[in-house]
């Protein structure tokens, strides 16, 4: 029988009925990270020595799960996919790691994901190229693409992520899963390789709300080594979890959602908004009101600039550690300089040492208040704009980005102008730090995508509740790419 295509509660259930052993669901959990590591190329480390562990009350006691390979796992190598950490073994384990091993969940690999986390194709770390497991010629989105191929793939029920603009919930749209960020600071970073610090947001993918819920439950919690954490033990995810949402207000901007915005729409963005429109009347079916905004266009094209300005410039000062000195493999130089100078240039893949420049460019001196400071002003602006509907609405529904997943190569996928603001919203939730959950919303051409809802700080549970609502008026929760029961 087969086991991890089923949810975090049915394993418990069967777990504590005696049906199955924890050590049985690790040695299924390892075939499959093999199975999939051929197909998809998941994982950067299979822990094949990992056993199984004591099953009690814990809903995640027993089961197991991965890591995305950007999380410290003590004596457990993580690279976060880059070769300048190639052979970087932690002497630490990240708090949020460490809090699930508190409810007895048990980890069985590192999934690869994007170099440090900075791209959003799943092309880019030093382990290669993660494939799409719907479509083995598409990518799955990232950074988080080896969570999400493996959660995908029926490897485990849930698997972490990290989320800096979107490489959470975009990897989960393209993968037919479940993504969720929660409030920035309701998870510690602690032990999380950062990349932008103001930006950046743990997580997980599951195949349903409810085990979303379930793991968050047990990653959050105040941290003493992250100042950015708030104190979230009156907030109960899962216990709370219900489908009551009549009377709920939802809002869409007309702009990223009206055809007609889009003159040379491809059938493809035109079958994706279709399929937005029948999720919003769904919305509608179950009570909740749904009404379009209109926001200033020009404020909505700035968004993905906006981002690569003040991503690239933190990212350029929390990697500046990343000498070879310290830490990763020694570069050859007749001094030190010379050393971290080709330990850099040798180590970085090109998109990395892209961001680099952009970032100590928009640093310099004479460049900070032009780009720098004047990305955070906008920053500020975009994040006023949503709170300020997030007084009259529960939260923010839109589609993820233009479509299905995209090819690999990029000469197959159709270009539409002025889709840059639709394919880069999700960068909105990191610029606020806002809750924001991805759930599969259909199909198109076989491939699945998804509808994200978004709403304002500390308001989780509201937003996890109408992702929840609306997940039961679809048949997608639980599914295993290729459509495998």
């Amino acid at each position: 029988m087969k086991y991890m295509n089923k949810s975090i509660t049915e394993l418990h259930e069967m777990l504590v009925k005696g049906e199955v052993t924890s050590e049985e669901l690790v040695k299924e959990s390892l075939e499959l990270s093999h199975k999939v590591q051929e197909r998809c190329n998941a994982f950067v480390t299979i822990m094949d020595d990992a056993s199984g562990g004591e099953v009690n009350d814990e809903l995640l006691s027993g089961i197991p799960y991965g890591v995305k390979d950007n999380y410290s796992l003590k004596d457990v190598l993580s690279t976060g996919s880059s070769n300048t950490l190639k052979d970087y073994v932690p002497f630490f384990t990240a708090t949020a790691v460490e809090n699930l091993s508190k409810h007895g969940a048990i980890p069985v690999n590192k999934t690869a994901m994007d170099e440090f986390g900075m791209g959003g194709t799943g092309t880019t770390g030093h382990t290669g190229v993660q494939k799409n497991p719907w479509d083995l010629t598409r990518m799955c989105a990232g950074s988080s693409s080896g969570s999400a191929a493996s959660v995908a793939s029926g490897v485990y029920p849930y698997a972490l992520g990290s989320d800096t603009g979107d490489s959470i919930r975009k990897p989960a749209a393209y993968c037919g899963i479940v993504g969720y960020k929660p409030t920035y600071g309701m998870i510690s970073r602690y032990g999380l390789f950062a990349f932008a610090s103001s930006l950046d947001h743990c997580g997980v993918l599951t195949r349903s709300v409810r085990d979303a819920a379930i793991v968050v439950d047990g990653m959050k919690g105040i941290d003493k080594y992250d100042m950015t954490t708030w104190d979230s033990s009156n907030i109960h995810l899962n216990d709370d979890l219900n489908d009551d949402v009549k009377g709920k207000k939802l809002f869409y901007i007309k702009e990223l959602v009206d055809i007609e915005n889009y003159p040379d729409a491809s059938d493809e963005l035109k079958k994706h908004l279709e399929i937005f429109n029948e999720t919003v009347e769904k919305c509608r079916s179950l009570g909740m009101t749904v009404e379009g905004v209109s926001i200033d266009k020009k404020l909505l094209e700035a968004i993905p600039s906006v981002y690569v300005v003040i991503s690239c410039a933190e990212a350029t000062s929390n990697m500046s550690n990343l000498t070879g000195i310290v830490f990763g493999p020694r570069s050859d130089g007749n001094n030190y300089y010379e050393m971290m100078k080709n330990y850099r240039t040798t180590g970085f893949s090109p998109l990395i040492k892209r961001r680099f420049v952009i970032g100590s460019y928009v640093l310099q001196t004479e460049n900070q208040e032009r780009y720098f400071k004047n990305a955070q002003r906008v920053r500020r602006l975009v994040v006023d704009t949503i709170k300020e509907q997030f007084k009259k609405y529960d939260g923010l529904i839109l589609p993820v980005g233009t479509g299905a997943a995209k090819h690999l190569d990029g000469s197959l996928d159709a270009l539409n102008s002025g889709t840059s603001a639709l394919e880069d919203h999700l960068q909105i939730g990191n610029f606020g730090g806002f809750p924001s959950i991805t759930i599969p919303d259909g199909f198109i051409d076989g491939l699945p995508v998804g509808v994200n809802i978004t709403g304002n700080c500390y308001d989780d549970q509201n937003v996890l509740n109408i992702a929840y609502a609306l997940e039961k008026t679809m048949n997608y929760k639980g599914q295993i790419a290729g459509g495998e029961e």
